[in-house]
């Protein structure tokens, strides 16, 4: 069997004391589908894994590069002002740290003993000494890019949790973040072994009031011995259930 279908590590045991580790992405999974969920950290049977967007990876890193360029001259990106914006990217001891996908920042939430993690893409601060959430995205379309569809809310969770994250970590965050959201240009006449991106920044004031309660719903949700009903929208949940009943069907033939 697939070792990306059966895990045996990082399961929630409900006899177990110590703190249980849960990154950003696996909160935004219970949000989706809190079945998906409980089969991937309860049960150990998780998502078919999705095709790596290499590009997408690329654009991360070599934006990276470049505000670590101006963050160690601690000095503003010509990017955030052409956007008008007050801020230069935030130099920390930990940045590598908090960028680091199996380490990232971390704070254990005590009511439910579970240590919530995520990775960041970036951190810039204002003249207030506060510091300001920032994610990169990367796409390409022919529309101007923006923050409305409702599939772009697992990006303002993302947001969220992160702003959430720095907060209980002792820093004065800003409740807006901002998306650096880099669209590929496809209306060129000729490709000339490059591809040019149009880049917008847009923010995001957040709201983490949700996330206390999210994560005691979690922690009953990992403590019961019943698995969550199904999501009716859940596209893999409605694999499930069509996949067995054909077989069942087919077998009775």
């Amino acid at each position: 069997m697939s070792q990306y279908y059966k895990k045996s590590n990082n399961l929630f045991d409900p006899k177990s004391s110590a703190p249980f580790k849960l990154s950003r992405s696996k909160i935004d999974l219970f949000m989706e589908c809190p079945q998906c969920f409980y089969l991937d950290r309860r049960l150990g049977v998780g998502r078919p894994p999705g095709f790596p967007f290499t590009l997408n990876s690329a654009v991360d890193a070599l934006l990276k590069k470049e505000f670590d360029l101006y963050r160690n001259e601690e000095a503003p990106h010509p990017l955030t002002e052409e956007f008008g914006l007050e801020v230069i990217p935030f130099k920390h001891e930990k940045m590598d740290i908090w960028r680091n996908t199996f380490k990232g920042i971390e704070y254990l939430h005590e009511p439910t003993n579970l240590l919530i993690t995520g990775a960041i893409d970036d951190v810039w601060v204002n003249p207030q000494g506060q510091v300001i959430i920032v994610d990169y995205k990367a796409t390409s379309k022919t529309s101007e890019v923006n923050l409305d569809s409702d599939w772009q809310r697992g990006y303002k969770r993302q947001m969220e949790i992160y702003q959430w994250l720095f907060t209980q970590n002792g820093f004065d965050v800003s409740p807006t973040g901002y998306f650096v959201y880099c669209n590929g240009d496809v209306g060129k006449p000729i490709f000339d072994k490059k591809l040019e991106f149009d880049i917008k920044i847009l923010p995001y004031t957040g709201d983490n009031s949700w996330i206390p309660d999210t994560l005691k719903e979690i922690k009953q949700c990992l403590m019961s011995d019943e698995i969550p009903e199904m999501n009716e929208n859940c596209d893999y949940c409605n694999y499930r259930k069509n996949a067995v009943q054909a077989k069942i069907k087919h077998e009775k033939k």
